[in-house]
């Protein structure tokens, strides 16, 4: 089996972007060998971060970031292994009707939902996220969602929050992200920045990455 290592470091204050795109690269090489691949890191003596999938190398190595197992990853959208055409498609409409609604970009919300569940209504995480954009309990109450499992109440539950999201980040796409996957409250600790959390600074260049490449024509 061929082995994919990439070990790098930079300092926290080289800016939170810069450091998203190198955590990113190294959770999609860790993605494309073992299971068991995980992201590890420390700080040294310097302040400067360091990230790895191999922590054998330095002993202040810890884990910060467990990749997923085949079974538990969630299935990505338009792959071999993800929902067909059709079954997509039945959602664009709900999906339309939102934006329309909130105001916001369908691409967006088909990118959130892409990266989130892999457009399978009935996925669950391991933390109790649920449905097509993966609304925990809490949030759905919050907007109003009676049935968290209804595809058309889900979608519309994630659009209102990732709308707000929006207009608390002025509009910053990145921003509203690492507050749909980590919290508004973590990305304002942060300093209205991406939170140094490896699930996070991965997750925003994901959806970026499927929101310009989204093809509504194919519906």
């Amino acid at each position: 089996m061929k082995i994919c290592s990439l070990i790098f470091t930079r300092r926290i204050r080289l800016g939170q972007r810069l450091l998203c795109a190198l955590a990113s690269a190294v959770l999609a090489c860790a993605w494309s060998t073992a299971a068991t691949a995980n992201i590890y890191s420390f700080t040294d003596e310097k302040g400067v971060v360091h990230f790895s999938n191999l922590p054998h190398l330095d002993r202040r190595y810890r884990m910060v970031y467990r990749i997923p197992t085949s079974g538990e990853m969630r299935p990505n959208a338009w792959s071999s292994s993800g929902p067909v055409t059709i079954d997509i498609g039945k959602y664009v409409p709900i999906i339309a009707n939102a934006a329309k609604l909130h105001g916001l970009d369908p691409k967006l919300i088909h990118a959130v939902i892409r990266a989130e569940s892999g457009y399978n209504a009935r996925a669950m995480s391991p933390k109790g996220a649920v449905g097509l954009m993966q609304l925990i309990p809490a949030t759905a109450q919050r907007y109003g969602v009676n049935n968290i499992n209804d595809p058309s109440e889900n979608i519309n539950g994630g659009t209102r929050y990732l709308r707000d999201l929006l207009t608390m980040f002025n509009g910053n796409v990145e921003l509203a992200l690492a507050g749909y996957n980590a919290g508004e409250n973590a990305v304002i600790r942060a300093g209205n920045r991406i939170p140094n959390y490896p699930e996070t600074m991965a997750y925003v260049p994901k959806v970026m990455n499927f929101y310009r490449t989204v093809d509504l024509s194919r519906f």
